[in-house]
């Protein structure tokens, strides 16, 4: 993922294009839905969607919620949030723009019920973000988040006997502009699950669970996320359209219906009910 990934959601361009995949494609309302599952909403009063971009996540909580919940989507990027007000009208829904990391300076001190984090975490200081979410949730109050599973260092899955989308666009990318990718990190992944129990048990909270789950991937939906201008491939000095056409060229060497494999770890921390 490029640096863009982590730093350019605030462009109405790629809002725009978040919000057409989001409706479109299953894959951020079925992790949502899973995370929203797993926060165990039946009885909540106040949750908050951490990282909750135009509210994909919001509306899986609202589902769930009762009819006098409070549910606050608290994201820094204005732009993805415009399209969640024009898109997702609940009165019980209240968005806040703020970086992740001054949840406490929006959300009221062990107040909350859950909190849920759908594809974010790694893009925030996420020791500072888990001792945020410690202060707001009450006790027996949980926090549900998932990590993609690059960052998280799970193993790729796929049969590499047959070329992904992201490797077919680098290699027109090499043949046609002489790209030559960025070399390899040797620092490891970002969040894999012992730095994730660690980071909890400093803020104070309890691992509870940690799960891999997978997701089946199409061809066409994969196109359709690396549309996405913040994902769009490969890194460098590329104007979108010309990535756009790189992607089209590495699509026509596929098959719409071919499924690729994702893998994320999906985590469950709580406050224990005796901590104040």
């Amino acid at each position: 993922m490029t640096t863009d990934a982590l730093t350019g959601w605030d462009e109405e361009a790629t809002a725009e294009a978040y919000a057409a995949f989001a409706r479109d494609w299953p894959m951020y309302s079925d992790t949502s839905h899973d995370l929203a599952r797993r926060a165990r909403l039946a009885d909540s009063r106040l949750v908050v969607d951490l990282c909750g971009g135009t509210g994909v996540t919001a509306r899986a909580i609202l589902d769930l919620v009762p009819a006098d919940a409070r549910v606050i989507s608290l994201d820094n990027a204005a732009a993805m949030q415009r399209i969640g007000r024009r898109t997702l009208d609940d009165a019980r829904l209240t968005w806040v723009t703020a970086p992740a990391e001054t949840l406490t300076q929006h959300v009221p001190a062990h107040r909350v019920d859950a909190v849920v984090c759908n594809s974010g975490i790694w893009k925030t200081d996420v020791p500072a973000v888990t001792a945020a979410v410690r202060r707001v949730l009450r006790p027996g109050g949980r926090f549900v988040f998932n990590i993609g599973g690059g960052f998280a260092g799970l193993t790729d899955p796929n049969d590499r006997a047959t070329p992904s989308l992201d490797s077919l666009i680098h290699l027109i990318a090499a043949r046609d502009h002489g790209h030559s990718p960025p070399p390899a990190t040797t620092s490891g992944p970002k969040l894999p699950l012992a730095t994730v129990t660690r980071h909890l048990s400093d803020a104070g909270l309890a691992l509870v669970g940690a799960e891999v789950k997978e997701q089946h991937t199409t061809m066409a939906e994969r196109r359709a996320w690396l549309s996405i201008p913040v994902f769009a491939r490969p890194a460098g000095a590329f104007t979108h359209e010309q990535r756009m056409r790189m992607l089209e060229a590495a699509y026509a060497r596929t098959s719409p219906d071919q499924t690729t494999v994702t893998r994320w770890l999906v985590v469950t921390a709580q406050l224990h009910r005796d901590r104040p």
